[in-house]
């Protein structure tokens, strides 16, 4: 799945469009993300994210969800915004002055111009909806309590988009619920606002 998604990325940016991708689960990012820091050197890649997912492997093999933004991290500017769920093992792999705790944003907006003053001028965004407050998507894999919530994501966002140049992102883990179809309507909007900012 990882070179299928690597080969297929690597395609598409010869095209010169703008990428949008889908992921049940993080572990597709792999894939895109070494294809966009290949073409682009000096890319970003911002995190949003629950996890830091910087496991260099996690039950044998490297392609885990949990190992999402390992190998980027090696190769291009990582900056990881809204963690507040990790293992002890990935503190060494973890760049702390570009890690955006949720417990820390709760309290200031200072984390939103240091991050932004941080990025290179060519951003991708890999989003993973448990970045958000179970409160408002509980429909992922792995909720983690904390979130943050809608308003202040997509005026983030909003800022990312008009102050940098996005190449692409992707918006992974909706497991939808039965029953309750809010959440697969986050996600839908979500990327509906995030095209918004990039076109209009």
């Amino acid at each position: 799945m990882f070179k299928k998604v690597y080969q297929s990325t690597k395609g598409l940016l010869e095209q010169n469009k703008f990428l949008t991708f889908f992921g049940g689960e993080h572990s597709i990012s792999i894939g895109i993300l070494k294809a966009f820091y290949e073409k682009y050197p000096d890319i970003t890649i911002l995190q949003l994210d629950a996890h830091a997912d910087l496991r260099p492997s996690y039950m044998g093999s490297p392609y885990n969800h949990a190992c999402a933004v390992y190998d980027a991290s090696k190769h291009a500017n990582l900056i990881q915004v809204g963690i507040r769920s990790m293992d002890s093992t990935e503190v060494e792999h973890m760049n702390k002055e570009k890690t955006w705790f949720a417990e820390d944003m709760f309290f200031s907006d200072e984390w939103i111009e240091k991050s932004l003053k941080q990025m290179t001028n060519k951003v991708y965004i890999t989003l993973d909806l448990d970045v958000f407050d179970p409160s408002i998507m509980p429909a992922t894999g792995t909720p983690e309590p904390g979130g943050m919530l809608w308003n202040p994501m997509i005026s983030y966002l909003k800022r990312v988009f008009k102050e940098k140049n996005v190449l692409g992102f992707d918006i992974v883990e909706l497991a939808p619920m039965e029953g309750n179809p809010a959440p697969n309507f986050l996600a839908a909007k979500l990327y509906y606002k995030m095209l918004s900012y990039k076109f209009c």
